[in-house]
């Protein structure tokens, strides 16, 4: 599929990947909880993504880091609304509200949101598949293992790839069964959502596997903790080696990139594009 469909225009896709820009407006997520908690600090930080080349701004309430607690609706909105109202008419991109809470989804669509973007699946929230299909918006469905409470309490997979595969499948079956259209779903496999750093690296691995399915393909990998493990360092930065990730994915041919570092994810897409990156994947596929 060469597009994505959200609420009120489309994402069309081309030889390098788009990149969603990651928004945390929380006090507690695992790489950016409390700096952009205020909602002047949240507005700037968005106009330098897109500056920077963003595509997309994913803007999140709620940590979903493991072991998070979590927030309530009321809560999230408190957070988000105020942010998403300063930029639906400052941004020339779209918006996603990064949420599991019909409730809150709802606002933000109101407020000027056009996707959806959910870890449960749209599975958490009774009424957040209703929501999706009334509102017209686009939505990114994620693979996850149990919830951020318990998901890395012990996450097992006979074949991590062939089974979050056959959950992918699954979701969009039951999504197109009620009502959902087709061009509007994006499917995530859920990188650090109950995976172990072997299960996180195999389902990079195995992307292809994903696109074959035929839908637009988010991958979420920025800063997670698997990169810490390739390098052997907990305390290094993770921008470099999200970058890294970021370049494989490319050369799979993933369309969506989930990170918080836009710009240098960006910079590092347009060489890989200039010197050739994209023609050599596709000869070498």
């Amino acid at each position: 599929m060469d597009h994505w469909k959200l609420r009120t225009r489309q994402l069309r896709f081309g030889p390098i990947p788009l990149v969603m820009g990651i928004l945390n407006v929380t006090p507690d997520s695992f790489s950016d909880g409390g700096r952009f908690a205020g909602p002047t600090a949240a507005v700037d930080a968005a106009l330098r993504m897109e500056d920077a080349g963003a595509a997309i701004l994913d803007i999140g309430g709620e940590s979903t880091r493991p072991y998070s607690q979590p927030v309530s609706p009321d809560e999230q909105r408190r957070r988000v609304m105020p942010v998403i109202e300063r930029l639906a008419t400052r941004l020339r991109i779209p918006i996603s509200i990064d949420t599991c809470s019909a409730a809150v989804a709802s606002d933000a669509i109101a407020g000027g949101a056009e996707i959806i973007n959910d870890i449960s699946g749209l599975r958490f929230d009774p009424e957040m598949l209703p929501l999706a299909r009334r509102s017209g918006a686009g939505v990114c469905v994620m693979h996850i293992q149990g919830t951020p409470q318990t998901m890395q309490d012990d996450p097992h997979y006979e074949d991590v790839v062939s089974e979050v595969d056959a959950y992918l499948r699954e979701t969009l079956a039951g999504c197109l069964a009620e009502g959902l259209e087709r061009q509007r779903i994006c499917l995530d496999p859920g990188v650090g959502f109950g995976k172990t750093h072997a299960h996180n690296l195999a389902l990079l691995r195995g992307v292809r596997r994903f696109l074959e399915i035929g839908q637009p393909l988010l991958i979420g990998h920025s800063r997670k903790g698997f990169i810490a493990h390739v390098l052997g360092d907990k305390t290094l930065d993770r921008t470099a080696g999200s970058v890294g990730v970021s370049l494989a994915m490319a050369a799979a041919g993933v369309p969506l990139l989930r990170v918080h570092d836009v710009a240098e994810t960006c910079q590092a897409l347009r060489l890989f594009e200039a010197a050739g990156g994209c023609e050599a994947a596709v000869g070498g596929g």
